[in-house]
């Protein structure tokens, strides 16, 4: 067996990669019986498969994507679509405006004087977003899977916020002045619900929007029903009880899809919201009939760990796949503190990159050993401020663009990369158990029997370990505040 180490770690804000070929011994030659410091691998016992890795193509993303030389356009889709590069397949794409959009915007302006939605066109998708999407799929080194999703309703068609139901239970008051909201009238922001006499109309509009993507060559193969189902923000958001998603879903999209040929096309997902709530609102969705009109659960990371929650819903509903369709650092590249806001005692540049990378492969590591097959990352880039959007503050990304058309990884995408680029689509992952928790551990077999482990150290201090597997041992180091991938590939 050969063994490669990939180690990376971060020095003043940029990540250094070393690779290493490790030895492998017999455990029989062992001078004694090998029990501590122990972590053993089992090939032969599989679970999920794992089907690949992605991010987000916003209109900011677009429109970034735009402002790049033409020779940093190339270099960009190879590092992340490249057979070198990321191996990126999944890209997650929104429908009609949201918050990474440079303006709010929607596909009929108007759908109360054209309640037969003839003036629909995604002209708009059209300027930013569809030309980087082709040219990535002019080049990608593995086939596309397009994740299409809805922020909110035509405003016309919504009830105005409701003042008791914002978005601080979840995300906590954002920092800076508070935003003025118009409690009186509709709007594609600040929440509202979508009036239930538009539940079918908004399910054509859906069914055309996806359509519209499909005529434009993009290989549309899932939609979630709703971004952020219970997220009354600022931008662009509709709220969904379990129930009304549950009536919309049986009564009105799940028909409309049917007759217009979709759903042989086209998986739906149900939630994409935060994890720690994914179970209960599932199963306010699922039933024995509706169950069998979708094919899995999207979700966030921004409520913390609860990868249990996970597994509790795979428990549930073990026949659905468990995607994550969003995550991000909350702040600007280069800056601390919620949204760009500076906190006192706020880390530095250099020790707020390295935790969003860490953060990243702990999630990704977590959400793995617990069910997860398809991960998708928000935006695939940013400016430095965190946008541009047309609503206040500004979050992360692996990548951030600079204003003289170039752009500048962060450490976070080499984390990413320690998954990416070896846990290969149709992988699956396998079974192992580990001596301590001081690292985090996540295995995988790829489809022509290569193994994959991945450990990443968010601690200061180095940790070793020797792998038991088939009789073999293999021994490795994880420095503190390191990730680490091993492939290892029958000779």
């Amino acid at each position: 067996m050969k063994v490669k180490q990939r180690i990376t770690y971060a020095v003043n804000s940029k990540a250094v990669t070393e690779e290493r070929m490790l030895p492998v011994t017999l455990e029989a030659d062992e001078p004694r019986h090998l029990e501590s410091g122990v972590i053993n691998v089992y090939p032969e016992l599989q679970y999920q498969e794992i089907e690949g890795f992605g991010g987000a193509i916003t209109d900011t993303v677009g429109y970034l994507y735009s402002t790049l030389k033409k020779r940093e356009k190339k270099r960009f889709l190879e590092d992340y679509f490249g057979l070198d590069g990321q191996h990126y397949r999944f890209i997650r794409m929104h429908m009609d405006s949201c918050d990474y959009s440079l303006e709010e915007y929607q596909a009929v302006k108007d759908p109360i004087a054209d309640p037969d939605l003839a003036t629909f066109t995604i002209k708009r998708d059209r300027k930013y977003m569809l030309p980087m999407l082709k040219d990535a799929m002019a080049m990608t080194a593995l086939p596309f899977s397009v994740l299409l999703s809805p922020w909110s309703p035509p405003w016309q068609w919504k009830t105005p916020p409701e003042r008791p139901k914002n978005d601080g239970a979840v995300y906590g008051e954002l920092p800076g002045k508070p935003q003025e909201v118009d409690y009186e009238n509709p709007s594609r922001c600040n929440g509202g619900s979508l009036k239930k006499e538009y539940y079918g109309s908004w399910a054509r509009y859906l069914a055309k929007y996806v359509q519209a993507y499909l005529d434009e060559g993009v290989p549309v193969t899932m939609m979630t029903l709703q971004n952020e189902s219970i997220a009354a923000t600022n931008w662009d958001s509709c709220i969904w009880t379990p129930e009304d998603q549950k009536e919309f879903l049986r009564d009105h999209l799940y028909p409309t899809f049917k007759e217009a040929g979709l759903l042989s096309k086209v998986g739906l997902y149900i939630w994409d919201h935060n994890k720690e709530r994914v179970a209960e609102y599932a199963s306010g969705v699922l039933d024995e009939e509706t169950i069998n009109m979708v094919e899995g659960i999207a979700f966030h990371w921004y409520s913390g760990d609860h990868f249990e929650a996970l597994s509790i819903a795979h428990e549930l509903f073990p026949e659905l796949k468990l995607i994550l369709s969003e995550c991000c650092p909350l702040h600007a590249p280069g800056k601390t503190g919620m949204g760009g806001f500076t906190f006192p005692g706020a880390p530095s540049v250099a020790e707020v990159d390295l935790a969003d990378a860490a953060a990243y492969a702990h999630d990704i590591i977590g959400n793995l050993n617990h069910g997860m097959s398809r991960w998708i990352d928000w935006n695939l880039c940013v400016d430095k401020d965190g946008g541009p959007r047309h609503v206040p503050m500004g979050f992360g990304a692996p990548v951030c663009v600079n204003p003289d058309g170039t752009y500048r990884k962060l450490v976070l995408f080499d984390y990413v990369g320690h998954f990416s680029k070896f846990i290969l689509p149709g992988a699956r992952r396998i079974a192992f158990s580990r001596c301590d928790d001081k690292v985090d551990v996540t295995a995988a077999m790829n489809r022509d029997g290569s193994i994959v482990l991945v450990a990443l150290n968010r601690a200061p201090k180095d940790a070793s370990y020797a792998i038991r597997m088939d009789g073999q041992v293999i021994r490795f180091d994880v420095p503190g505040n390191t990730i680490t991938t091993l492939y290892m590939v029958e000779e």
